[in-house]
């Protein structure tokens, strides 16, 4: 028995919880994931993990182990990075889930930025929205708008603040005339984005709020196609200024209603991980290199003017 490829092996199946997940991971069949865990289960003389027909738990002696392997997983590959500078270099592949918004925006130049430093990463990108918490047994690092998991073994880290701008093209402003006020938006088509929860945006100003009801002629879970329905004139939508910085700097989208700060929770985008799984080499260097990235004010393709807040609900 390859002991070293085994304890990787059980890591896999205790993370996911499920041979198959672990087998499809690892890139082997279920059944060599199972006799794997067997093998290692003789070995040690203890059960590491209770099987049904449907569900895969860990004993206490599982729970104890594999802690122990994640442990001595990390070190091996800090002990290895640190002895040679070939093998510093990150080797491997990074499953990443991140929402349309930021996945169209930010996600394509970090990781273009990464690959600069580490050629030998290769990427795998699924766009999911909302907050899906089993998600982390199938993806290495996770992008998200929402930070309230129940799952407390993750690893939030803060990155960038989401900054919104309602806008509208120069032609349906020309043919429609601009909303003045917010209760202009009334009598106004909104487009609206339906991964931004809520029927209403609230305003305010010195005389007060101002709460509209919003009756969308569009919506769309698809961020690029509102950008597009408004640049094409449907109507007026709220959509993220990293997401439509070009189309406000050459002018095929304006903003409206500048002069009403809109009420609300700040949005900020997190990176999530397991804080509890075995961290490959290249996971722990996307994560590093992310962090350290986003804390340079340089970087950050937002623009630094006032936030403006916003409630939807």
């Amino acid at each position: 028995m390859n002991q070293l490829a085994t304890m990787r092996m059980f890591t896999k199946v205790a993370e996911a919880l499920s041979f198959s997940v672990a087998a499809k991971q690892l890139g082997v069949s279920s059944a060599v994931v199972t006799r794997g865990i067997a093998t290692l289960e003789a070995y040690l003389n203890v059960r590491l993990l209770n099987r049904t027909t449907r569900h895969v738990s860990l004993t206490d002696a599982g729970h104890a182990y594999w802690q122990g392997c994640a442990e001595l997983l990390n070190q091996l590959d800090l002990l290895e990075g640190n002895i040679s500078p070939v093998t510093h270099e990150s080797i491997g592949s990074l499953k990443i889930a991140a929402p349309e918004s930021f996945a169209a925006t930010d996600l394509g130049e970090l990781v273009a930025a990464y690959h600069l430093i580490e050629p030998r990463v290769s990427f795998e990108l699924t766009v999911i929205e909302g907050a899906q918490e089993f998600i982390v047994n199938d993806y290495d690092v996770w992008f998200s708008a929402e930070r309230r998991l129940r799952d407390s073994s993750l690893v939030c880290r803060s990155l960038t603040p989401v900054r919104d701008v309602i806008v509208a093209s120069p032609d349906y402003l020309t043919r429609r005339g601009p909303p003045l006020i917010p209760q202009d938006l009334s009598s106004h088509d909104v487009l609206l984005a339906s991964d931004m929860l809520g029927r209403y945006w609230e305003f305010c100003d010195a005389h007060g709020s101002h709460r509209v009801a919003l009756r969308p002629i569009f919506s769309s879970s698809n961020l690029v196609a509102v950008k597009r329905a408004v640049v094409a004139g449907l109507g007026i939508a709220r959509l993220p200024r990293s997401l439509i910085l070009s189309e406000l700097q050459d002018g095929s989208l304006q903003p409206v209603l500048g002069g009403f700060d809109v009420e609300g929770d700040e949005r900020t985008v997190w990176m999530l991980y397991s804080g509890k799984r075995y961290m490959t080499r290249c996971v722990r260097s996307f994560v590093d290199f992310t962090v350290a990235r986003y804390r340079q004010p340089d970087i950050s393709i937002h623009e630094s003017d006032s936030h403006r807040k916003m409630r939807v609900g």
